[in-house]
């Protein structure tokens, strides 16, 4: 029986892919081997040494001390891609509130007598409605700045759109480079792609290297009259800097996910409750998809989807397995195997990859390895943690 703790609302979607004849879940889990959770500040004493693994129904992993699961061998999971059609219509609906004054129009719509007489209310907006004018995304360029799960999405938008899209990526995967259409320009650096966009959307994880990438320097490079979109994260984004470019005109339009208080009452800017990812059907992928990685590494030790851990995957050949953290240093897996041998076990299959300063093992054997050998392997210098899972192959 596994125990899962989870925080927040998790929808029961994902919570149904928990067989009650397998797990226990709940908020009042002792000793849980593993959390699941969405925007929940977890903290270090929120982490006892039962836990084998986190998920996050998410994509960001900010509220989770990364540096610690990594020092205790525990994988940490997201769920990219799995909100990114949500986040992508709402990155539709910005770009046409920006370049069109539909809440100005909404508000004075609203704001008339409703004992005005149908006809004279025609009339009146007749008459002001050039002061609600804008202009049509056709024929506009879009540059998109992160080409992930969402980016891409966002990227095949604005070509649905009819304009002109370019997109900048240092860190481009194979993966996400196949969902890109071909008609996506791509470019060299960031500068380029804000020098020459009418719409610039941001779609970057929090990293040392995108912490307030969007600064003073950066705006100024920008296209003068251009509008930012940020449905990414707040810290990507200088506000002070922001604030001085709607001041002088570089930026006509600021349309973001995160308010903040330097921007409240400016009509250029746009400020939404960070709803990106606030629908039903997000919050159902996100949570399915984190329960089957966290089902797929508690039964198996297979590794989908890990901000901190590789990607790895071994179908079950035998009853017994034992997957073995490690730190990334060479000669370990010889000296595991080395143990292995020493005990007459045959090794059925194997799997080790790493990341970083984690490598990560999946060795399946014929027979059930003794205490003994289990306990020397874990006392090998390096070794972080060890697990032995037994059950028949999936």
């Amino acid at each position: 029986m596994y125990r899962i703790k989870t925080y927040n609302t998790i929808s029961t979607k994902g919570l149904d892919r928990f067989e009650r004849e397998r797990f226990e879940v709940g908020q009042d889990i002792a000793h849980p081997d593993a959390l699941l959770l969405r925007s929940h500040g977890l903290q270090e004493s929120e982490i006892p040494d039962s836990v084998k693994a986190i998920a996050r129904a998410g994509a960001g992993v900010n509220n989770i001390p990364l540096t610690l699961c990594s020092e205790k061998g525990i994988p940490v999971f997201n769920t990219p891609g799995a909100n990114a059609n949500a986040v992508k219509e709402l990155v539709a609906a910005a770009m046409l509130l920006a370049s069109r004054d539909i809440v100005g129009g909404i508000t004075f719509a609203q704001s008339q007598d409703p004992s005005m007489a149908a006809s004279d209310m025609n009339a009146l907006m007749e008459r002001e409605k050039k002061r609600f004018a804008g202009a049509e995304l056709a024929g506009k360029t879009l540059g998109v700045v992160g080409l992930g799960a969402i980016g891409s999405l966002v990227a095949r938008l604005g070509l649905d759109f009819d304009m002109d899209v370019m997109g900048f990526d240092p860190a481009l995967s194979v993966e996400a480079a196949w969902r890109l259409p071909s008609e996506v320009q791509r470019m060299e650096n960031v500068q380029s792609l804000v020098s020459r966009s009418d719409f610039i959307s941001l779609h970057l994880p929090v990293l040392d290297s995108t912490r307030g990438l969007v600064n003073a320097e950066m705006l100024s490079h920008f296209k003068r009259g251009s509008c930012l979109l940020n449905f990414a994260r707040e810290e990507i984004v200088s506000t002070e800097a922001v604030v001085a470019a709607l001041d002088s005109g570089q930026l006509s339009r600021y349309v973001a996910d995160f308010p903040n208080p330097l921007l409240l009452g400016r009509d250029d800017a746009l400020l939404m409750p960070h709803i990106g990812a606030s629908t039903v059907e997000a919050e159902e992928n996100c949570a399915v998809m984190a329960a089957n990685q966290l089902r797929a590494f508690l039964e198996h030790g297979n590794i989908r989807h890990s901000v901190n851990f590789p990607a790895i995957e071994l179908e079950r050949t035998t009853e017994y397995r034992i997957t073995i953290a490690n730190r990334n240093e060479p000669g370990m897996l010889s000296h595991i195997l080395t143990l292995i041998g020493g005990d007459d076990l045959n090794v059925a299959d194997l799997l080790n990859k790493s990341v970083g300063d984690i490598a990560y093992n999946i060795i399946d054997l014929d027979e059930l390895p003794q205490q003994m050998l289990l306990g020397k392997i874990s006392g090998l210098e390096g070794v972080i943690n060890l697990r032995l899972i037994e059950g028949e192959p999936a």
